[in-house]
């Protein structure tokens, strides 16, 4: 279901962003062709800066959230790839198993 278009800046928050930035690149494609009514100048003026407001809040927020996850992402990154232990390098010597061998010890 389609979101409803509306020139009130204040539901611009109930937009996905998908449909917000749809809906400013069809504002701006009415300025740059000169289609707009002159009676909706303003009001499509307010609509567009609502938008551009909403979504860079939206974006800065975003940003921040992926600057405090980045670091733990990091920490899990360089965790996985530290070198192993001897036990658990597979050696062979703790579960009988080594390399592309197979099973050892079993017979």
């Amino acid at each position: 279901m389609a979101s409803r278009k509306s020139d009130e800046p204040g539901e611009v928050a109930g937009l996905s962003f998908a449909e917000a930035s749809a809906e400013l690149d069809a504002i701006i494609v009415e300025f740059e062709t000169g289609s707009v009514d002159v009676d909706r100048l303003v009001s499509q003026l307010e609509r567009a800066t609502a938008i551009v407001d909403e979504l860079d809040g939206r974006l800065r927020a975003t940003a921040l959230r992926v600057d405090e996850i980045t670091p733990r992402l990091e920490a899990i990154g360089s965790t996985e790839a530290s070198p192993r232990s001897e036990d658990e390098a597979g050696d062979g010597d703790s579960d009988g198993v080594t390399g592309d061998d197979g099973p050892q010890g079993l017979f």
